[in-house]
């Protein structure tokens, strides 16, 4: 494995941290994935209460009251937990499954009632995989140089994730590694200039740099996943008509077209 932790199945004091393994291709069908832009606040999450749920950082708070627990839910901030302790205990309480840095365990921010799993990225691109294809870590298909030689899609966590800079992009690797083969995407703007669909004015705001990635890093990603992962195993689409990923790249559909998918 290319990605090494400081054990593959630890205890960190009371915590146990499961091997990614274990939540490989354990599921199939329908997953959504829940994120935090403000075309999110509309969508009848109730409604879809008996189909798996990815979500992330803040977004967890579409599920206050709802009676609904995460599938999983994913956090790559590490500053996150002390910016918004509520929501990040909120979300270690009521989550089926998490997967977090290790330094959110080691540093004691995590208690998660669920699975712990421990996030890793995967490794650059390097001359040697131009010449042979990795049906796991899949990249472009020429040599990147600095930053792009870190993008890709991951199809198993266990070798580590591509950086996006958004954490809905490793949620779509979640979504692969653990087998879902149909992905509707909620809240996935990408607009740092709207609020996340959970902010009030005079609210404590998470930094957010989805402007200063998306061009490097966020739009080149969904290319790849567009051109080299999506397909009739794996289809994607996003529920946001506000969203930055153009209908190219990820087709849109509406929620009258979502139950017929579904």
């Amino acid at each position: 494995m290319d990605v090494v932790h400081r054990n593959s199945s630890i205890t960190a004091g009371p915590l146990h941290v499961h091997d990614l393994d274990e939540c490989r291709n354990i599921r199939k069908g329908t997953v959504f994935i829940v994120a935090s832009g403000a075309s999110a606040k509309d969508f009848p999450l109730e409604k879809y209460a008996d189909v798996p749920m990815i979500t992330m950082n803040g977004a967890i708070s579409k599920f206050t009251g709802t009676g609904i627990k995460p599938f999983f839910y994913v956090c790559t901030d590490q500053g996150f937990p002390l910016q918004q302790p509520g929501l990040f205990s909120h979300a270690m309480g009521i989550s089926e499954r998490v997967a977090l840095w290790e330094d959110h365990v080691w540093g004691k921010q995590a208690e998660p009632q669920g699975e712990l799993y421990l996030l890793g990225r995967a490794p650059k691109q390097s001359w040697s995989d131009l010449f042979r294809a990795d049906p796991e870590l899949v990249r472009s298909r020429k040599l990147g140089t600095g930053r792009t030689r870190t993008l890709g899609f991951s199809k198993n966590l266990k070798r580590g994730f591509f950086d996006a800079r958004t954490v809905a992009y490793l949620a779509l690797q979640l979504a692969y590694h653990v087998g879902f083969t149909k992905v509707f995407l909620v809240g996935v703007d990408l607009n740092q200039s709207i609020s996340r669909f959970y902010e009030e004015p005079g609210d404590m705001a998470s930094p957010c740099r989805l402007d200063q990635h998306f061009d490097t890093r966020i739009l080149p990603s969904f290319e790849i996943l567009s051109k080299y992962v999506m397909n009739k195993d794996f289809q994607v689409y996003n529920l946001s008509d506000c969203s930055r990923i153009s209908a190219e790249l990820v087709p849109r559909v509406t929620m009258d077209q979502l139950d017929t998918l579904i």
